[in-house]
């Protein structure tokens, strides 16, 4: 099992279109992923369903954790690091 934890930068957070990113990227691989919201201190929900992200609540500048256990946990990971980091489909500020 592998996570990382991410800031979500999208100025609209996981909702609508970057939600539908995030599940499609999920979607690319065989391992088992969840995402929590940790600043809402949310359950996990899993990532590769578009209901389950968008009840996490997720708003501009909150930190989440993605969790993938499977044997392409790892290639999963980067994969949504990257799209997060790519700001989802949307315009977003770099990095500080």
């Amino acid at each position: 099992m592998t996570s990382v934890r991410l800031t979500i930068r999208n100025p609209s957070g996981l909702h609508a279109r970057p939600a539908a990113t995030f599940v499609r990227t999920a979607g690319r691989f065989r391992s088992s992923i969840q995402v929590r919201n940790l600043t809402a201190d949310r359950p996990a929900a899993d990532a590769k369903s578009i209901l389950g992200v968008m009840t996490l609540g997720v708003e501009a500048g909150h930190e989440v954790e993605i969790t993938a256990d499977g044997d392409d946990a790892e290639l999963a990971i980067a994969g949504l690091r990257e799209a997060v980091e790519a700001g989802l489909g949307e315009s977003v500020e770099p990095a500080p």
